[in-house]
């Protein structure tokens, strides 16, 4: 499938990234050369071969998830340089200017 310049210069309005010519040549080819190697995917007959979500055999390497016991909020807040009424005070950082 052959993707023209026009295409691409679209694509790239909608990123709105401005493209030199060359680039356009460039992207074109590129863009054509993926789109004409998926298509040579979609006829090779994948019937019976199971769906894989990688290549590489990976299991969940995160810790059970279960309720634990927590800091108390006087812990928490002990090394806060401010705190008020229980919450962490921090500067104001919004000028009016």
């Amino acid at each position: 499938m052959r993707i023209s310049q026009e295409e691409v210069e679209h694509v790239g309005k909608l990123a709105r990234i401005h493209l030199t010519e060359e680039e356009k040549n460039a992207f074109s080819d590129q863009l054509s050369k993926i789109l004409t190697y998926m298509e040579e995917l979609n006829t090779v007959d994948t019937q019976g071969v199971d769906q894989m979500v990688t290549v590489v055999n990976q299991s969940n390497v995160l810790r059970a998830d279960e309720a634990r016991p927590s800091i108390s909020q006087k812990t928490a807040l002990g090394n806060a340089p401010a705190a008020i009424d229980g919450f962490f005070s921090v500067p104001k950082i919004i000028s009016d200017r």
